[in-house]
């Protein structure tokens, strides 16, 4: 078998019990050839993430076609009634989006993996399909009527494990694609690509219908690369990020010395006294794990009654822990590391030097 394929892809290399191939130009090994697929289904940009890990599935919204959805439609029969639903619709946004549904129903399969990804805990969930597609009507409205059960893994993989290689194959905008042999054996088996310098995936013709748009593609590698970056950081340069966010947004702010901070890492405020209102007091936790509720509790205990809360956490929050936040007695906000991201590049003009020097940035013109 090994012997055809190198006869055939010149680019394949047998070399000490190891397949290494080049790719783009970079080399690449592995043990084994990659028999299972694997395939990133993005529930909602992450934010279903949840609900996939709880209720064992995965799942795909087109809740204006999912009731039309039979086994062995065909890309032109979804194609066509999907234009007809939806007659305003741009013709390749309707092609692809039907391609990824006819993916879902049609080319996954039982016993292939499935991957989703939590952008505010930066964590994958990986497990096997297990059943073949179902419909949900009751789920339609949740942005996930077209589904599939799956058994996850218990463990997570953090985002910050992975190569650059794995991480940016990941990174498509697409709500379904299949992933790519090498990034399924780093997640699967920890096998890391001999180069850690960024493949880029091409498309065969079988996949010339799902069109992912590369300008969004481009911001969400940017976005995720601008967190790998700042997670990065360690606990006093976040604090002085966090403060240097809030300053660009019209603040003046007290930051805590290293030590016991009774709650409040940053308080912020328009005098930087914090006599004036808004008096926004900020704990910032530079943490790979989730804040739980007992946390929140804790912190809004802590506050006067004209006292507005800022929780900055870059292992995100725990369901509990939103609740929490959602009854809490004072104004609370809850910021994730993708919140700090978008509130740094939104203020990135107005920030001062300090704070660009933990995290430079250059800005880049695309097409509107």
């Amino acid at each position: 078998m090994i012997s055809h394929l190198i006869g055939v892809f010149p680019w394949i290399r047998w070399l000490n019990g190891m397949i290494t191939f080049r790719y783009n130009g970079e080399a690449f090994s592995e043990g084994i050839i990659v028999a299972t697929k694997m395939w990133m289904i993005r529930g909602d940009g992450g934010k279903l993430y949840d609900d996939f890990r709880d209720k064992q599935v995965v799942a795909i919204g087109w809740s204006q076609l999912a009731p039309y959805v039979k086994p062995g439609c065909s890309r032109e029969q979804l194609f066509t009634r999907y234009q007809e639903l939806e007659p305003q619709t741009k013709p390749g946004t309707v092609r692809s989006g039907a391609s990824q549904v006819w993916r879902f129903v049609n080319e996954m399969q039982k016993g292939d993996w499935a991957i989703t990804y939590s952008p505010s805990n930066r964590t994958y969930l990986i497990g096997k399909i297990a059943s073949d597609f179902e419909f949900h009507a009751e789920w339609l409205e949740d942005g996930m009527g077209i589904a599939r059960k799956v058994k996850w893994n218990a463990e997570e993989i953090k985002r910050d494990s992975l190569s650059d290689a794995t991480r940016n194959t990941l990174g498509s905008t697409l709500t379904v694609f299949q992933v790519p042999d090498f990034a399924v054996n780093e997640l699967v088996q920890g096998k890391k690509p001999v180069s850690d310098v960024v493949p880029e995936v091409p498309v065969s013709g079988e996949e010339d219908e799902v069109v992912s748009n590369p300008l969004r593609d481009m911001e969400m590698i940017a976005f995720e690369g601008i967190k790998d970056r700042i997670n990065r950081l360690d606990w006093d340069e976040m604090q002085n990020l966090v403060a240097g966010v809030l300053r660009s947004m019209g603040y003046k702010t007290q930051v805590s010395p290293a030590g016991a901070d009774r709650g409040k890492d940053i308080i912020a405020s328009p005098d930087g006294f914090g006599f004036e209102n808004p008096r926004i007091i900020v704990e910032v936790k530079h943490r790979r794990e989730q804040m739980s509720s007992q946390q929140i509790r804790s912190f809004i205990g802590g506050r006067h009654k004209d006292d507005r809360g800022l929780y900055v956490s870059t292992g995100g929050f725990s369901k509990d822990a939103r609740y929490e936040a959602d009854r809490s007695t004072i104004p609370l906000t809850l910021w994730t590391l993708d919140d700090l991201v978008r509130a740094l590049v939104e203020n990135y003009e107005q920030v001062d030097i300090e704070t660009k020097l933990l995290v430079p940035l250059k800005k880049t013109y695309l097409p509107a």
